[in-house]
């Protein structure tokens, strides 16, 4: 039971960030006057909008295909489901992060949630609380 529910919350988790690709893609907006990923720290300077928001929503798509897979895997039992959740925590935290306005308003449309989701992740796969 506690395996169909983590590997659906997987799912789910990945699921989100496809939202945030619509968002950086312009398909709609999460929220009135949401603007993320326009004023990325990191790369709005050397980029320009329309090339930011383009790599943003490549990197989302890729974020979410590796929890949808990883949780998969786990609803299916099978070995590999771990480094998954891994790579995909690590690489959609490092793409919050470095989408992220710099600002300290705001901070859950721009990620931070779902960045403490991964390092609860993170922290459970290596403190072994998910040996499932």
């Amino acid at each position: 039971m506690i395996r169909n529910l983590i590997g659906i919350f997987l799912v789910l988790h990945g699921l989100v960030h496809v939202l945030y690709f619509g968002q950086s893609a312009r398909y709609f907006e999460l929220q009135p006057g949401m603007d993320w990923p326009d004023y990325s720290w990191a790369f709005s300077n050397i980029l320009g909008m329309d090339t930011n928001r383009k790599l943003a929503g490549i990197s989302l798509i890729l974020a979410a295909l590796l929890f949808v897979v990883g949780g998969a895997g786990l609803l299916f039992k099978q070995v590999w489901w771990r480094p998954i959740i891994i790579a995909g925590s690590i690489f959609s935290t490092l793409i919050f992060f470095l989408f992220w306005n710099g600002r300290f308003e705001h901070l859950d449309n721009s990620g931070w949630i779902g960045i403490l989701i991964n390092l609860v992740l993170l922290a459970a796969l290596y403190l072994k609380w998910l040996t499932i």
